[in-house]
């Protein structure tokens, strides 16, 4: 059985970025979740399927296979044999992945995989329900966020960082919306395990987090 930590939080909190820092600092592999949502989302993507067309996402999950490789230490997604790592953190995938990952058919596709590399590997796994619903046993659990403001600030200086314009005003609705549609969906909506140790990254620094989850962990 190995060792697991789950590190949930709302869209834009940062839980990618200090996940992969915990992964290397203590030598588990780093589950992004998230991106294997986003894998699948690039799927729907190509099908030019309305995200509002359950019965159609549904169906659209039979004929695609996300997995996850590494190169040089890092996670690759995969979509069908494809590696589309270099399309996951556009703003129309987010948004698709995010209105198609409530749906059941979705979830239990990537469930399976998720939970057989938990069992396998000591993980840090992170994402949205890991803590209540994909590794409700896991020996840590972290929810870690920050303020809409906070967190539309992070993403608007790393889309300009990369040449894109960008409005901070639409990324914080953007921000606002997603985390009400996480918060309120039917099956495994965000929310903080009971059990999970509350980090607000506000006004800390990366490294300030990063040594915080590392307290938590053996």
């Amino acid at each position: 059985m190995g060792y697991n930590v789950a590190v949930d939080g709302p869209a834009g909190a940062g839980k990618s970025t200090i996940a992969k820092l915990v992964a290397k600092e203590k030598g588990y592999i780093y589950v992004d979740t998230g991106a294997m949502y986003r894998g699948l989302a690039i799927h729907f993507l190509k099908k030019g399927i309305n995200p509002d067309n359950k019965k159609a996402v549904a169906d659209a999950c039979r004929d695609a296979q996300v997995t996850i490789g590494y190169e040089n230490g890092a996670q690759q997604i995969y979509l069908n044999g494809e590696n589309v790592t270099a399309m996951l953190r556009t703003e129309e995938v987010g948004n698709m992945a995010s209105k198609t990952s409530a749906i059941p058919e979705v979830r239990q596709k990537l469930l399976e995989l998720q939970r057989s590399l938990a069992e396998e590997k000591d993980v840090i796994m992170d994402g949205r329900d890991i803590g209540t619903n994909i590794l409700p046993e896991a020996d840590v659990k972290i929810y870690l966020t920050a303020s809409v403001e906070t967190r539309a600030k992070r993403r608007f200086d790393e889309l300009k960082a990369k040449g894109i314009e960008c409005s901070l005003e639409e990324i914080a609705r953007d921000i606002k919306e997603r985390d009400e549609r996480d918060m309120t969906r039917e099956i495994a909506p965000l929310r903080r395990a009971e059990d999970a140790v509350l980090i607000d990254s506000s006004e800390m620094t990366i490294t300030q987090v990063v040594e915080a989850i590392c307290s938590y962990c053996r």
